[in-house]
């Protein structure tokens, strides 16, 4: 499982063109099948949140030790799920006009407040549950 632990900073020198790259993929995909007319925000939330449910389906009824082993070997599918995860994220950002670059920087930055790393390193606790 992966935690953020500490302030991830995308630079738009570096991975903003890999974003927009990837972005003009999508759209182009999207465009080429015409169906931006079916792509409204509620539809591609939904969208966004099975696929999410896909990748969850991995892991589903596995421990530890079967997921470690199940990782390995299914590596491409989930890879190929993340990948529809990320496809709508691309979309909705793009056409609800956010920066997705700008606005994962900005929460990052919240979450540094909120898990600041003296009081969340190793816990698992909501920041709500920090003791003062």
């Amino acid at each position: 499982m992966l935690f953020w632990c500490e302030v991830v900073v995308l630079t738009k020198d570096t991975n903003m063109s890999d974003i927009k790259d990837l972005t003009e993929k999508v759209l182009a995909f999207r465009d080429a099948r015409d169906w931006k007319q079916f792509h409204n925000p509620k539809d591609m939330a939904l969208s966004l949140m099975l696929e999410a449910g896909e990748v969850v389906e991995h892991f589903q009824w596995k421990n530890n030790k079967e997921i470690e082993e199940y990782v390995k070997e299914k590596k491409e599918e989930i890879g190929d799920e993340l990948a529809d995860v990320l496809y709508w994220v691309l979309l909705m950002s793009n056409d609800l006009d956010i920066d997705i670059i700008e606005a994962t920087n900005r929460k990052m930055e919240k979450n540094d407040k909120k898990y600041p790393a003296d009081k969340a390193k190793g816990s698992a606790k909501k920041y709500t549950n920090y003791e003062e």
